[in-house]
C-alpha cells in the first residue's frame, strides 16, 4: 500500500535525522503517508508522494519541537529565536563567506531545521523556482503566525475570535496547498498565483481546512493549562457558549467557507484557463483529503476520545 511505504520512509528519514528522538512510533501513527496520498490524488508514484509528506512532517515536527511539547523541546522565550533561524535555512539567507560554516555547522545540529532545509531539498527537484518560492513564502508567513501565537502565550492574552482567525490565515496549510501543482506535474503560473481573486479563494479553503483541524484538534489539547488556541474555545470565551456549542458553531463556519470557496472557485473556472481549472480541482481535492485524515489519524484520534465532532462537508450536500 503506497501509504504505508511513504509512512516508512518517513520513519527512516525522521530516525536518520534525529526527528522524535525515541519517539519514532508518533511518526508511523500519525500516518503523513495518507495525508499525501489523499489530498494530492492526482498522481500514485510513490516518490513524488513522498515529497509533500516529507514537508508536512517537518511542518509538523516545528510545531511540536518548538511550540508544544517540551518532552520534544519546546521552550516559548526561544521560539522568536529559533523561527526565525528556520527561515533562513529555506534559502534565503546569504551571509559573508566566513560566516556561512558557523550558519551551516549551527544549524545542521537541530533535527528541525535538518529536516526543513531536507525537505525544501527534495521539493525543489520537482518545482519550478517559481512554485518553490511561493513554498518558502507562505513557510515564512507560518512562522510570523506562530510566534504571534507565542507572544499571547507570554502575556496571557486570549484572542478574539476574529484576531484568531486573522492568525489562522498564515498558520495554515497553505505551504501544503501551494505544491499541488508540483505534485500534480504541471505550473499554475505565477500571474495566476498572485491574481488576487485566486489568492482569496485558496485563502478560503485554507482557512476551512485550519477550521477543521481545531474542530479534530479539541480533544487532544490541554484546554486546563490554558495554553492552547483554537477556534472553539475562542467562540466559548467570547460568546460564553457551551463547547458543545461552540463545536456547532466551528463546523457551521467550515461549512460556510467550503460554500464560498465552492462559488468563488466555479466563477474562476469560467475564466477558462487551463492550469487554473486543473489547480482549484487540486484545492478541492486537497481540502476532502485533509478532512479525511483528521477524521482517521491517531494523531487526532487517542484511544480515550470521546465522540466525533460536528459533520464538516467539502463538497455541496456531501459529507466526507
Amino acid at each position: 500500500m503506497t501509504a504505508d511505504r511513504i509512512n516508512e520512509r518517513l520513519v527512516a528519514w525522521a530516525d536518520r535525522i534525529g526527528l522524535y528522538h525515541g519517539r519514532l512510533e508518533r511518526v508511523r501513527a500519525a500516518d503523513f503517508g495518507s495525508l499525501a496520498t489523499l489530498c494530492y490524488p492526482s498522481t500514485d508514484d510513490l516518490d513524488r508522494l513522498t515529497v509533500p509528506a516529507r514537508c508536512a512532517l517537518a511542518i509538523w515536527a516545528m510545531d511540536d519541537h518548538y511550540c508544544d511539547d517540551p518532552g520534544l523541546g519546546a521552550e516559548p522565550s526561544l521560539l522568536g529565536s529559533r523561527l526565525a533561524t528556520a527561515a533562513a535555512v529555506l534559502g534565503k539567507v546569504r551571509l559573508p563567506d566566513r560566516h556561512e560554516g558557523e550558519f551551516d555547522d549551527a544549524t545542521r545540529t537541530d533535527p528541525v531545521l535538518v529536516a526543513l532545509r531536507s525537505a525544501v531539498t527534495y521539493l525543489g527537484h520537482l518545482t519550478t523556482p517559481t512554485q518553490l518560492d511561493r513554498t518558502r513564502h507562505s513557510l515564512c508567513y507560518l512562522f510570523t503566525a506562530l510566534a504571534q501565537e507565542a507572544s499571547w502565550r507570554a502575556t496571557h492574552h486570549r484572542p478574539r475570535v476574529w484576531e484568531y482567525l486573522v492568525n489562522r490565515q498564515a498558520n495554515s496549510f497553505l505551504p501544503c496547498m501551494t505544491v499541488i501543482d508540483a505534485i500534480g506535474g504541471y505550473h499554475l503560473p505565477a500571474h495566476l498565483w498572485a491574481d488576487p481573486q485566486v489568492y482569496d479563494t485558496v485563502g478560503i479553503a485554507g482557512l476551512a481546512s485550519c477550521v477543521a483541524n481545531d474542530i479534530y484538534s479539541v480533544d487532544v489539547e490541554d484546554h486546563g493549562a490554558g495554553e492552547d488556541f483554537n477556534l472553539p474555545r475562542a467562540l466559548v470565551e467570547e460568546r460564553r457558549c457551551t463547547p458543545k456549542e461552540a463545536l456547532v458553531l466551528s463546523a457551521e463556519l467550515h461549512n460556510d467557507l467550503m460554500q464560498r470557496f465552492h462559488e468563488q472557485s466555479d466563477a474562476l473556472r469560467r475564466r477558462g484557463e487551463p492550469e487554473l481549472r486543473s489547480y482549484l480541482d487540486g484545492v478541492r481535492d486537497w481540502c476532502a483529503g485533509s478532512l479525511a485524515w483528521h477524521r482517521s489519524s491517531p494523531r487526532y484520534h487517542p484511544r480515550t476520545s470521546p465522540d466525533r465532532p460536528p459533520t464538516t462537508r467539502t463538497e455541496h450536500g456531501h459529507h466526507t
